[in-house]
């Protein structure tokens, strides 16, 4: 099968809105990673033209909204996304990565986790990011601590988070007060 101009997918698409298509597409996964937990695997999301499509271009929507002249995709899931919205936008992507996964030199912020700590890192050497204005990616939202650190790197380094889109976001964990006063997009909500 020939590859689709992004027109003529989009045109075609099955689905009329992100929110549809994860509800069609998103794999429910008891007791993972541990048991009383109901995980809600994007995989199949992400494997399906149309419901990907969908999903990138709500994502790129968000972002264009708010303004973003970088994408920030937070590791792993939200380097994928944020990595095809950078793209359909025409911008770049910051790579935002757990500890010990890029090369040094590297800026870092160090987080909470329920039991222990962890730290987010981005190149310290590269493009400048200095006044850029950049919309967080992530595939969930649950305490915010992951966004919230993110956040932090981003604007220790002089650029401004505008924004947060996230497809997921698991109730309850408190993750949205954690955040700053910047929008915030999740994709399965109504709107």
């Amino acid at each position: 099968m020939a590859p689709q101009n992004p027109q003529s997918r989009a045109e075609q698409n099955k689905y009329t809105t992100a929110r549809e298509a994860i509800e069609h597409k998103i794999r429910y996964v008891k007791d993972f990673p541990e048991e009383g937990i109901l995980f809600e695997d994007l995989t199949p999301v992400l494997a399906d033209p149309d419901a990907f499509n969908m999903l990138v271009r709500s994502l790129a929507d968000a972002c264009r909204e708010m303004g973003a002249d970088m994408i920030g995709g937070l590791d792993a899931r939200g380097f994928l996304l944020g990595s095809a919205v950078a793209y359909e936008l025409g911008l770049g992507i910051l790579a935002i990565r757990k500890q010990g996964k890029l090369p040094p030199p590297v800026y870092r912020q160090e987080y909470d986790l329920e039991y222990g700590t962890a730290a987010l890192e981005i190149p310290a050497n590269g493009e400048a990011l200095g006044g850029k204005r950049i919309v967080l990616v992530d595939d969930v939202l649950a305490t915010g601590g992951t966004l919230l650190a993110a956040t932090r790197l981003v604007e220790s380094v002089g650029a401004e988070v505008t924004g947060y889109v996230v497809v997921l976001e698991v109730e309850g964990l408190g993750g949205r007060e954690h955040l700053h006063d910047a929008p915030l997009v999740v994709l399965n909500k109504p709107e």
